[in-house]
């Protein structure tokens, strides 16, 4: 790959290799981070939809009669840090 000037920007074309693993199409957001000297990692970000999915996960796990207690949360939070 090549990095190329885009506007004030440079810029890189992605192989498609990678746009098929990742299953990427026009429009898509991905995060890229330095995962080391030379090294780059990228991933699609979680949008929404993705939180929203992995929220459903969730639902009906927790027990019936659970009941939050915001005081009581916040004791505890409280107790552990001292």
């Amino acid at each position: 790959m090549k990095v190329a000037k885009w506007g004030n920007s440079l810029a890189i074309r992605l192989p498609v290799a990678v746009v098929d693993i990742m299953d990427l199409k026009e429009g898509d957001d991905i995060d890229i981070r330095v995962a080391g000297t030379g090294t780059l990692e990228i991933e699609r970000s979680k949008g929404l939809e993705d939180m929203l999915a992995r929220l459903r996960k969730y639902r009906g796990l927790v027990p019936k009669d659970f009941k939050f207690d915001r005081i009581e949360a916040n004791a505890r939070g409280r107790d552990e840090r001292g």
